[in-house]
């Protein structure tokens, strides 16, 4: 059963979709994989695996939904800024095409997740492709030019959402940042209840608990910006070694401005 928050967040999606004036077929493709009961029970696993067995934070159904709905947050900001997508400049699809590619891969990156922390983002893709060739003939039927390229792409940003992988399209560059923009303290509530509280000298649980907003909105000299806002000093770690790490690895540094935001200080920009 779908928590609130789930729930939540699937409204968020749909609703952003409307905003985009997203194609019918792709709003179909986002109710099949927000619905389909393989891929939240891959989510869920992945998450008691990553929480329970692991202590690490959440990998679930709510951050892969997060995730996407930062992704398509940033597509719009794109798409208003008249950025074309890799699948448009290479003429290959269009921006629905790409929005599918997006939500594919957003919704399905942490599975690996259930088979343990190294190369998860590996094991996820194969875990990914049975799924994804389902669910994509189910809305492309046998126009399989589609179904390759939007299972390609999404395939790209599972893959290399990591950060430690080349990525060459606009798209898995998307979907490394909004993965990283999900850094809220919330999402390390239930593995530090669990263990009682961060453990000395762990400064990734230490810095994420200090984290109290990530905003995506259209930038002053970039279509994107993210603003990262932080109760102590020790959250920029989290901002440089996992956000603007992602970011500079990948394919969609030029169109972001960043900004680390402590309380009562000017804000600190690093793109």
């Amino acid at each position: 059963m779908r928590s609130g928050k789930e729930l939540n967040l699937d409204t968020k999606i749909l609703d952003r979709l409307k905003r985009i004036t997203a194609s019918a077929e792709t709003v179909k493709l986002a109710k099949l994989l927000l619905g389909d009961s393989e891929i939240q029970a891959m989510q869920e696993y992945a998450n008691s695996v990553s929480i329970v067995r692991l202590n690490y934070n959440d990998h679930g159904p709510v951050h892969m939904r997060t995730v996407a709905l930062n992704s398509l947050i940033m597509m719009e900001l794109l798409r208003q800024a008249g950025v074309k997508t890799s699948l448009e400049t290479e003429e290959t699809g269009d921006f629905n095409d790409s929005l599918q590619g997006v939500l594919c891969g957003a919704l399905l990156h942490d599975n690996g997740m259930a088979i343990g922390r190294q190369d998860h983002e590996l094991h996820s893709a194969y875990l990914a492709y049975p799924v994804l060739d389902r669910v994509l003939r189910e809305v492309h039927g046998r126009n399989m030019q589609k179904i390759v390229l939007i299972r390609s792409i999404a395939i790209e940003a599972i893959s290399g959402h990591m950060g430690n992988r080349i990525i060459h399209s606009l798209e898995a560059g998307i979907v490394q940042v909004a993965d990283g923009c999900d850094m809220k303290k919330g999402r390390a509530r239930i593995p530090r209840a669990i263990s009682g509280g961060p453990r000395a000298g762990d400064i990734h649980q230490y810095s994420a608990g200090s984290i109290e907003e990530v905003t995506i909105t259209r930038g002053r000299e970039k279509p994107i910006c993210v603003r990262v806002e932080m109760s102590s000093e020790v959250g920029l770690f989290q901002v440089e070694e996992v956000l603007l790490a992602k970011i500079a690895a990948g394919t969609a540094k030029s169109y972001i401005e960043l900004y680390a935001v402590l309380q009562g200080k000017e804000p600190k920009r690093y793109l």
